[in-house]
C-alpha cells in the first residue's frame, strides 16, 4: 500500500509541478555554470547507494571543496539562483521522480551520504539500512535549519557535524522507524 501511495503521489505531483520544474530547468541551464541536475550518491535501503536528484545549487566540484558534503550558512559554494531554491527546498523536488522509480520513499529517513552516515551510531545505521529513504523524515524536519546551526565560526564545523548534530539525528531516525 505504501508503494501504491509513492508512486500516485510522486507522479501527481511531478504533474503538477512540472511547469515549475521546466522553468527551474531552463534558468539552470542559462544561468550558473550551466548545469541542470545533480546527481549525488546517498546511502539508502539495504546500504545499496542510490543517486539522488537534485536541482544543481552549488559550483561544479564543491564536494571536494571546504566542508565537503556539510553545508553551511552564506556557503560561498552555493550559486546565486542556488540560495533561492536551497531556501525554498524546490532544489529538492527533482527527487520526486527518486520516488516514482522506488528508490525512496515520501516519509523515511533523509538518505545521507556514505560520509555523515558513517557518523551515525551503528544501531542507527543498522534500522535506517532497514527501510527506505524519504523525502522528509523526523531528522530532517527537527536540523531543517542545519546550515545556521553550523554557521558559528568558533567551533570545528565538521567536527561539530560528526559529534553532535550527526549521532542525534541517527537517533531520532531510529526512534521514528520503531515508533
Amino acid at each position: 500500500m505504501r508503494r501504491f501511495f509513492d508512486i500516485i503521489f510522486s507522479a501527481l505531483a511531478l504533474i503538477v509541478f512540472s511547469p515549475l520544474l521546466i522553468f527551474i530547468a531552463i534558468l539552470l541551464r542559462f544561468t550558473g555554470e550551466g548545469e541542470v541536475f545533480y546527481i549525488q550518491q546517498r546511502v539508502g535501503k539495504d546500504g545499496k547507494m542510490i543517486g539522488l536528484i537534485k536541482f544543481v545549487t552549488m559550483v561544479k566540484d564543491s564536494p571536494n571543496m571546504a566542508m565537503g558534503t556539510v553545508t553551511v550558512k552564506d556557503d560561498p559554494r552555493v550559486l546565486p539562483i542556488g540560495k533561492y531554491l536551497r531556501k525554498s527546498k524546490v532544489n529538492e523536488l527533482p527527487q520526486l521522480w527518486n520516488v516514482f522509480t522506488g528508490d525512496m520513499s515520501v516519509i523515511g529517513p533523509r538518505p545521507q551520504t556514505e560520509r555523515c552516515f558513517n557518523a551515525f551510531s551503528e544501531d542507527a545505521q543498522t534500522a535506517i539500512k532497514q527501510v527506505k529513504p524519504g523525502l522528509s523524515g523526523i531528522g530532517s524536519i527537527v536540523f531543517r535549519d542545519e546550515e545556521a546551526i553550523l554557521d558559528n565560526p568558533d567551533i570545528d564545523r565538521l567536527k561539530y557535524y560528526d559529534e553532535v548534530i550527526a549521532p542525534y539525528k541517527g537517533e531520532l531516525e531510529k526512534w521514528f522507524i520503531h515508533h
